[in-house]
């Protein structure tokens, strides 16, 4: 049938997503999209636009794959931050070890990119990040950390997050990067705060 897509859309969204996974937003060059979906450019740019909104399309399909993944680790309810720390990070592990996606993290791969971003692209990460950091904070916070400690370790639990994501791309094995998380979820020696 004319104007109809012979393809499925969800499909090659995902298949992109994983073109700026695994090559971030600078090494994702439209003949790799364009392999990496199976569609031509045409059909490429008809479908998700330019590069840049089809990158900000990618990231909102990781978003909503993995974030519901984390906000279920992170519901609880937990007993105490390392708790918190071991749930968050475990979720990180468990999609590292999926021989299925691409090593590392798409939001990190573009954090390290971020100067050649478009500034809506900038401000769409910049956004995921601050929502991760969120999440944490309220997990921790629910688990009896006050505010203060709370804001920190949320930030130390996402720079281990990235780490990890880094790690993983170098070819650390997940034994390494399993120690890593440990080590990181038996640091928080907060003192909790009482009702």
């Amino acid at each position: 049938m004319v104007g109809r897509k012979q393809f499925d859309v969800d499909e090659a969204l995902r298949r992109a997503m994983h073109v700026f996974w695994r090559w971030g937003y600078s090494e994702a060059s439209i003949d790799r999209l364009t392999e990496g979906t199976g569609l031509g450019r045409s059909s490429l740019y008809a479908t998700f636009g330019d590069k840049s909104t089809l990158f900000r399309k990618s990231l909102q399909r990781y978003v909503q794959t993995y974030h519901p993944l984390y906000d279920q680790a992170l519901s609880g309810p937990h007993s105490n931050p390392s708790a918190v720390v071991a749930a968050y990070l475990q979720v990180t592990l468990n999609r590292i070890a999926d021989p299925t996606v691409p090593d590392g993290c798409l939001l990190t791969v573009s954090a390290t990119q971020f100067p050649a971003l478009d500034p809506e692209s900038q401000t769409m990460v910049r956004a995921v990040i601050d929502g991760v950091r969120a999440m944490l904070e309220q997990a921790l916070r629910a688990a009896g950390v006050d505010d203060q400690e709370a804001a920190e370790l949320a930030l130390c639990t996402l720079a281990t997050n990235k780490s990890l994501a880094v790690l993983s791309r170098a070819g650390f094995s997940n034994e390494d990067l399993t120690t890593v998380a440990a080590a990181a979820a038996r640091y928080p020696r907060v003192t909790t705060s009482t009702p």
